[in-house]
C-alpha cells in the first residue's frame, strides 16, 4: 500500500467506504436481499417496540431482551429525529452516521504526523465483513463512542473522560478504555458523566437498572466459546435445548450452568491478568492505552457466555485506533480480528440455520471463528506485555563496544 500517496489523496479510502457503505445500506433497506434469516427485525420489532415504551417515560421493565444500561434509551429513541421516516429507516440513517463519524475520526487521525492510515483501512474493510447485522444493532453508535474516547485521550484527557463515561451507559464494555489511563483527570470525568447519567434515568424513568438482573440470568449462547460443549456433545447424544432465552438463542438444559459459570471464571481470570498487568507495566507510550483497550475488549468478548455478531464491530473500532499508530504491535491480532469477522458473516446469519442444528458446517465455522479470538487475543496479550512489561535490552556501554571491537580485529 502506498502510504504517502494515500496521505496526498485519501481517495481511494473514501470510495470504497461508500460503496461498501452503499452496499449495507441497500441490503438493510432491503433492496438487496441478504443470504440467511433477516437480521432487520431486531430492529422493525424489538427495537420500535422498545421505543414505544421507553417514549412514555418508562423502561420496558416487564421484557427480558432489555439488558442494556440506561443510556441505551437514547439510541433506541434516536430516530425520533428523523421522524420524516419510518422508525427502521431511521435508525438505519443513523447508523450508517455513526459509521461515518468513526471514519472520519480515523481518517483524521491516521493523516496526522506520526500516525498511519492502516487504521482508517481496518475500519474499512472491516466493517462491510460483518454484513447489514452491523447497521441492524445499535453497537456501532457505542463503537463510534469508543473510538472517539480513544482518539482524544492524549490531547483532551476529560473530553475522553466524558465519552467513556458516556459510552459505559450506553453498552458497559467502553469502561475497559480506562485499563491503560493513569490521568486522574480523565477517570474523574468518566465517573462524574457515568454517576450523572445514572441519577438522571433513576429519577426520571423506573426500572434504568432492571438490565441487572437479566443479565445475572442468562445462560450459554450458541455461538459462544463454552457453546463449542454442547455442540459436540449434542453429536454424543446430550439430551438439552435450542431454543431462544433472554433475547439469544441459547442451551438450556444439563450442564448448562457448569459451564456457564466457567465461562464466568474465564472472564475473572481475564480480569486478573489485566489487573497484574496493570500493575507491573512500566511503559506507557501514546499507544498504549488504545492496545491496552483492544486487549481488554477482545478478552472479554472472548470469555463472554454470549459472542453476538455485532460484538466484533467493538474488535474492529478498537483494532483501527491501535494501528493509527505506527507504534502499536497489534497488527496481526487486528488481522486474526479482520478474518473472524469473516468467519462471523458465515455463522451468522448465511448459516446460522447450521449452527443452531449443531451440523458439521456450522461446527466448524464456531470452531473456526472462536479459535480465531482465542488465538488473537493470547498473542494481543503477549504483546501488550512485552511492550510495556517485559524488559528492553539495554545497549552495550561504549567501552564494551570499543573493546570488542578491538578483541575483533587482533583476533586470528
Amino acid at each position: 500500500m502506498d502510504i504517502a500517496g494515500a496521505r496526498r489523496s485519501p481517495a481511494g479510502l473514501l470510495v470504497t467506504w461508500g460503496l461498501t457503505r452503499l452496499l449495507l445500506l441497500l441490503f438493510v433497506l432491503k433492496v438487496f436481499v441478504f443470504p440467511g434469516p433477516d437480521v432487520t427485525s431486531d430492529v422493525s420489532v424489538i427495537y420500535q417496540g422498545w421505543f414505544d415504551v421507553l417514549r412514555t417515560g418508562t423502561f420496558p421493565l416487564d421484557d427480558v431482551t432489555w439488558q442494556y444500561p440506561p443510556a441505551a434509551a437514547l439510541a433506541i429513541l434516536s430516530p425520533g429525529l428523523l421522524p420524516f421516516l419510518p422508525y427502521a429507516t431511521a435508525f438505519f440513517v443513523l447508523a450508517f452516521l455513526a459509521d461515518l463519524v468513526a471514519f472520519s475520526l480515523l481518517l483524521y487521525a491516521g493523516l496526522r504526523p506520526g500516525r498511519s492510515l492502516r487504521g482508517v483501512w481496518v475500519w474499512v474493510v472491516g466493517v462491510p465483513l460483518l454484513g447489514p447485522t452491523v447497521y441492524a444493532r445499535y453497537d456501532v453508535m457505542v463503537t463510534a463512542v469508543a473510538v472517539a474516547a480513544l482518539l482524544a485521550g492524549a490531547r483532551h484527557p476529560r473530553v475522553a473522560g466524558v465519552l467513556v463515561g458516556f459510552g459505559a451507559m450506553l453498552k458497559v464494555w467502553p469502561v475497559l478504555l480506562l485499563v491503560a489511563v493513569r490521568r486522574r483527570s480523565t477517570w474523574m470525568a468518566s465517573a462524574v458523566t457515568a454517576a450523572g447519567l445514572a441519577a438522571l434515568f433513576s429519577v426520571a424513568m423506573p426500572g434504568a437498572f432492571a438490565f441487572l438482573t437479566f443479565q445475572a440470568d442468562r445462560g450459554t449462547e450458541v455461538e459462544s466459546l463454552g457453546s463449542l460443549v454442547f455442540h459436540v456433545a449434542r453429536q454424543y447424544g446430550w439430551d438439552g435445548q435450542v431454543l431462544l432465552n433472554y433475547g439469544s438463542v441459547e442451551f438450556l438444559g444439563p450442564w448448562v450452568n457448569v459451564v456457564s459459570t466457567a465461562a464466568l471464571a474465564l472472564t475473572g481470570l481475564a480480569f486478573g491478568w489485566l489487573l497484574l498487568w496493570r500493575l507491573t507495566a512500566t511503559r506507557f507510550e501514546a499507544h498504549t492505552a488504545a492496545d491496552a483497550a483492544f486487549v481488554a475488549v477482545l478478552m472479554f468478548t472472548t470469555t463472554s457466555r454470549v459472542i453476538s455478531p455485532q460484538y466484533m464491530v467493538w474488535l474492529i473500532g478498537l483494532a483501527a485506533v491501535c494501528l493509527c499508530f505506527r507504534a502499536s504491535r497489534m497488527g496481526v491480532p487486528a488481522l486474526i480480528v479482520l478474518v473472524a469477522s469473516f468467519v462471523t458473516v458465515l455463522e451468522f446469519p448465511i448459516y446460522f440455520g447450521n449452527v443452531v442444528a449443531s451440523d458439521g458446517l456450522g461446527v466448524t465455522l464456531l470452531f473456526l471463528r472462536n479459535g480465531l479470538l482465542v488465538v488473537a487475543a493470547v498473542l494481543a496479550a503477549v504483546q501488550l506485555w512485552r511492550s510495556t512489561v517485559s524488559p528492553e535490552a539495554e545497549p552495550p556501554l561504549p567501552a564494551q563496544a570499543t573493546l570488542t571491537t578491538e578483541e575483533t580485529s587482533v583476533s586470528p
